[in-house]
C-alpha cells in the first residue's frame, strides 16, 4: 500500500485552486492510498457558536466550504484531535463533527463520549483497509471525553493522555522547595484535604508547591509521565485497528518540548510512539509543535515526530471573542487585525514570523504488507508575502536548504536523507 501525510492544516479563507504549486502539490499527496491530514480549526459559521473560555493560542473557527477546498488537495483521512477542539465550545465541537460526518472522510479523536473518541476509524481503499487511531497529549481538561455510565450519558470531547510535568530537584533544592511550600502555606488547602482523606497521600520523594509536583533526584531536571489508564485505552484501540485492518495509522497532536528548543522531542513522545508500534501501528503522525522533527524508523514503521505546516492562515483569522482582546488590553471595537497586530508586537514575531515554522515537508512512503519499504518527502514552504490570497498555503520548495536540519534531526534515529531531483530519498 501507498500512503501520504502532512502536518497542521489551519485554513481560514477560500482557497483559489489554480495558485503556482497547487497542481504539484496534489499530484505528490494523491499518490497515496491513505492521505492524512491534521485539521486544527473547528468548523462552524459566525454566530453559530459561543466561545469557549480557553482556546488552543488563537480562537479559530472555519466555514465548511474551506474544509472542503482543503479536500481538493486529494486527503481522504483526517484528524480534528487538537488544542483547537473547544475554541468554540461544545457546540463548535458538533458542528465539526457533523461536518466530518457528512463529507464522509475518514475521521477519529472526537466524539460524543470517550468511546467514540477513542474508536478506530476505518479507510477501505482498493489496495486494503487503513485504521486511524488519533490522540492528542496537549489539551485543557474540559476538552477530554467522558465514558458513559449506567445512568448518566458520556461527555463529548477528545481522545486524550493525560500529561503531567513534574520537576526534578537535587536534595538540597527539594528541602528548599519544602521549606518555601511550609513558610508560605501554599499547601494549606490540599494538605487539609490529605488529613481528611478526600485526596491521597503524596508518595516519598514527592513534593508540592500549590500545582507543581517536584520529585528528589539526584540533579535539576524536567520529566513527563503519561497517565496510565489512558496509555491503555491507546493500547486497546490499536489492537483493536490491528485485528481488523491491514495497515494502522496512530496521529498525535503534541505541543510539549524537550528543554528549549521547539524542534526538540520530548522523551515520553518517543516511548509513545514505540509503544504504538509494539502495540501494532504501521506508521505514527505527530503533528502539533508547527515545525520539522526527525524522522524515525522503528521495527519498519515510520515515525514522523512533527510534519510541520501545510496551510497556516494565522494572520485571516476573521473575528475572536471579547476575551481575546482584553487579553491584550483591547476591546473588540479595535477590530480583528489590530488584534494580531498588538499579539504579535507590529507582525514580528509568532508562527507566521518564524521561517522554520514555514517549512515543512510531505512524506510518501510504501509498504510491502506492513513494512516499510521506500520513503520520500518533498519539501514544500508555506508562502508568504507573495499576496494575501496565497499567504499561509503550500508551495514545492525552491529552496530546499531547511533539509539539512531535518536530516540532522533524522540522522539522530538512524535515518539518512539525500536529495534527488528536489525530493528527499530516505534511507535506514
Amino acid at each position: 500500500m501507498k500512503f501520504t501525510a502532512v502536518g497542521d492544516v489551519l485554513p481560514q479563507k477560500r482557497m483559489t485552486h489554480s495558485y503556482d504549486g497547487f497542481e504539484k502539490v496534489k499530484e505528490f499527496i494523491c499518490q497515496g492510498d491513505g492521505r492524512f491530514f491534521n485539521l486544527e480549526t473547528t468548523l462552524n459559521r459566525e454566530g453559530e457558536c459561543f466561545a469557549s473560555q480557553f482556546s488552543g493560542g488563537t480562537y479559530v473557527r472555519t466555514d465548511p466550504e474551506v474544509f472542503y477546498d482543503m479536500l481538493r488537495f486529494g486527503f481522504n483521512m483526517t484528524s480534528a484531535n487538537n488544542n483547537h477542539t473547544f475554541d468554540f465550545s461544545y457546540e463548535g465541537l458538533a458542528k465539526t463533527l457533523g461536518t466530518l460526518n457528512e463529507s464522509g472522510i475518514t475521521h477519529s479523536g472526537i466524539g460524543n463520549n470517550l468511546h467514540q473518541a477513542s474508536a478506530p476509524a476505518y479507510l477501505e481503499t482498493d489496495k486494503g483497509r487503513v485504521g486511524l487511531v488519533s490522540v492528542n497529549t496537549y489539551f485543557d481538561a474540559p476538552m477530554m471525553a467522558g465514558m458513559q455510565s449506567r445512568r448518566v450519558p458520556g461527555r463529548p470531547g477528545i481522545n486524550g493522555i493525560r500529561v503531567t510535568q513534574k520537576m526534578i530537584l537535587p536534595p538540597d533544592a527539594f528541602a528548599f522547595a519544602q521549606t518555601i511550600a511550609k513558610k508560605t502555606g501554599i499547601n494549606a488547602e490540599s494538605d487539609l484535604d490529605r488529613a481528611s482523606g478526600y485526596t491521597l497521600p503524596l508518595p516519598d520523594g514527592i513534593c508540592e508547591l500549590g500545582s507543581l509536583r517536584c520529585i528528589l533526584g539526584e540533579d535539576y531536571g524536567t520529566v513527563y509521565e503519561m497517565h496510565p489508564s489512558d496509555v491503555n485505552r491507546l493500547k486497546e484501540s490499536i489492537k483493536e485497528a490491528a485485528r481488523s485492518c491491514d495497515y494502522v495509522m496512530v496521529s498525535i497532536h503534541t505541543h510539549q518540548i524537550y528543554g528549549t528548543a521547539t524542534e526538540e522531542n520530548p522523551p515520553f513522545m518517543e516511548e509513545l510512539a514505540h509503544l504504538a508500534v509494539d502495540e501494532g501501528a504501521n506508521a505514527v503522525i505527530v503533528h502539533g509543535p508547527h515545525c520539522l522533527r526527525g524522522i524515525e524508523v522503528y521495527r519498519d514503521s515510520p515515525v514522523f515526530y512533527s510534519l510541520g505546516d501545510f496551510v497556516l492562515e494565522l494572520y485571516d483569522v476573521p473575528l475572536a471573542p471579547e476575551d481575546f482582546y482584553m487579553k491584550y488590553g483591547l476591546t473588540s471595537d479595535a477590530g480583528i487585525m489590530n488584534l494580531l497586530e498588538t499579539r504579535s508586537k507590529g507582525f514580528t514575531r509568532g508562527l507566521m514570523e518564524d521561517p522554520s515554522m514555514l517549512e515543512s515537508v510531505i512524506p510518501y512512503w510504501e509498504a510491502d504488507g506492513k513494512k516499510l519499504t521506500s520513503l520520500k518527502l518533498m519539501p514544500i514552504r508555506i508562502s508568504r508575502g507573495e499576496g494575501k490570497h496565497l499567504e499561509g498555503l503550500p508551495q514545492p520548495a525552491a529552496d530546499t536548504e531547511f533539509m539539512n536540519r531535518l536530516a540532522d534531526m533524522s540522522k539522530t534515529y538512524g535515518v539518512t536523507i539525500k536529495m534527488e531531483d528536489g525530493i528527499a530519498v530516505c534511507s535506514w
